[in-house]
């Protein structure tokens, strides 16, 4: 539902602030996050299966635990970013933007007149319609966020036509996929990865626009923060979980191996 958008105030006062992507379609990990001390949550409907009903009660579950809920939308096109905004999203991540046009695309429809042509309608993004409408025009426009993901080398060099795009609220790196476009696959953290992700965000920088990293290793924070970065996304929320259950186990296997082990040699039964 429309209502000040928290990340958006933190971005003006400088503050750091941390999300996680979600990518399993439950309100309850959504909860989770939030419960966890997270500033926001990027719901990813590019990767993965998510009905709308589904998605609705994310952001319904984010909302409760103070959460900023982003969708990353399967594409860029007006269903996708309207579905998202209609259910209660406080902004859209648009995947692989490589231009100028891409970047007015999705301003385009996630704003309503007239910095845009969104879909007018008065579900619960707008109260069910409790709201003054045309206040609400206003507010939905101001608090929306529209982040660009630079995902390729093509984006990449037209970084400084994307930024001069009017509406463009934050740039989002997507190292993985332009370590691909690089012909270097999974190599994230390679010399001529960083090197474009760097000049991605000093372009930013200079037109006053965020940047949010994807560290990929704690020192990497540590770069990006004395570049200026104050937002982060710290992972993919199947990722953490995997490799917390891993740690969570491997100690008892470890133990109890051992024990097999001695228990053998010492031919005990």
């Amino acid at each position: 539902m429309i209502r000040p958008n928290k990340l958006k105030q933190a971005f003006a006062k400088q503050h750091p602030v941390f999300g996680i992507f979600c990518s399993t379609p439950s309100p309850m990990v959504v909860e989770m996050i939030g419960c966890a001390g997270f500033d926001f949550v990027i719901i990813d409907t590019e990767h993965t299966l998510v009905n709308p009903e589904t998605l609705e009660n994310m952001v319904r579950a984010a909302e409760v635990v103070g959460l900023t809920p982003l969708v990353r939308v399967s594409e860029n096109a007006p269903g996708p970013i309207l579905r998202a905004l209609d259910a209660g999203a406080q902004g859209v991540v648009v995947p692989r933007v490589r231009g100028a046009a891409d970047a007015e695309r999705a301003v385009r429809a996630s704003r309503y007149h007239p910095e845009g042509e969104r879909g007018m309608g008065t579900g619960r993004a707008a109260r069910f319609g409790g709201v003054n409408l045309q206040e609400y025009v206003k507010q939905a426009n101001a608090e929306t966020l529209v982040v660009v993901m630079i995902e390729d080398q093509a984006g990449v060099e037209d970084i400084e036509a994307i930024l001069q795009v009017p509406g463009v609220d934050l740039v989002l790196e997507g190292a993985a996929d332009l370590s691909q476009s690089l012909g270097i696959p999974w190599s994230t953290r390679h010399p001529r990865v960083r090197e474009a992700l760097y000049r991605v965000q000093a372009a930013a920088r200079a037109r006053g626009i965020p940047f949010c990293a994807i560290p990929r290793a704690m020192e990497d924070s540590l770069s990006w923060w004395q570049q200026g970065v104050r937002t982060f996304v710290v992972g993919d929320e199947r990722g953490v979980s995997f490799r917390a259950l891993q740690a969570h186990l491997r100690p008892y296997q470890q133990l109890l191996m051992e024990r097999m082990e001695r228990d053998i040699t010492e031919g005990a039964p």
